[in-house]
């Protein structure tokens, strides 16, 4: 039986979207990638609705072998899905044996992925506007305060990356978040462990390819020079 294939359905400016492109790539994974332009409101049509009932970015999809399919709609989950099936070469926990660091990874993970992005995104922003609120403060104030905290909470851990000396979980959901963080005017000098990991995560391979600006959807204007 041959090997299982992945479909990824993204958006370019997605950070959720990109966190699981880091870790395809880490894991020296092929994938076929499906743009969905949020900003024409592609995720809200019944047929992306009908794949992932969220109507959300990213979705994964592994076709196995014979032909039998299996569905994430959630990085984090799709995340560890990978990790647990597909154990050869990077790991984005840290060792079992070491629970405490796993325990840590999941924690910093979650400071983005739980307390920041839901609050931040694109949804919300819409909101926002809808109420007259300036969404574009709304994501500085929050990104900075959210910011604040992991930059406290990864100094325990911090080795060239957040969790030791290996790209973890912790750092794809943090880099997607400081590129989000740039682009509302967040001041990054005053986070200088976050920044040194962030230009450290910025020179690998994957991350390289996983970047908003080297998408098949990235808009012409907005790609890498």
């Amino acid at each position: 039986m041959s090997d299982p294939t992945y479909t990824i359905y993204s958006y370019f400016r997605s950070s959720c979207s990109a966190r699981l492109r880091m870790v395809l790539n880490l894991k020296g994974i092929e994938y076929d990638l499906i743009p969905v332009n949020l900003l024409k409101n592609e995720h809200l049509t019944s047929e992306h609705k009908a794949r992932n009932p969220t109507a959300t970015v990213p979705l994964l999809i592994r076709t196995a072998g014979g032909g039998s399919t299996f569905k994430i709609g959630q990085s984090v989950a799709a995340i560890e899905f990978l990790e647990e099936t597909h154990p050869q070469g990077h790991h984005i926990l840290p060792p079992v044996s070491n629970p405490e660091a796993r325990a840590a990874t999941r924690a910093l993970a979650g400071i983005i992925a739980c307390d920041l992005q839901p609050v931040t995104n694109m949804k919300i922003m819409k909101r926002l506007r809808a109420m007259g609120a300036n969404a574009e403060q709304w994501n500085k104030e929050i990104m900075t305060e959210i910011l604040e905290a992991y930059e406290s909470a990864v100094k325990d851990w911090a080795g060239e990356y957040s969790v030791g000396d290996v790209i973890t979980l912790a750092d794809v959901c943090l880099l997607p978040a400081v590129w989000n963080a740039q682009r509302y005017g967040v001041d990054l000098d005053q986070f200088p462990i976050i920044t040194r990991i962030s230009e450290k995560l910025g020179q690998h391979p994957a991350i390289i390819k996983a970047h908003w600006q080297n998408q098949p959807d990235t808009p012409e204007e907005l790609r890498a020079k």
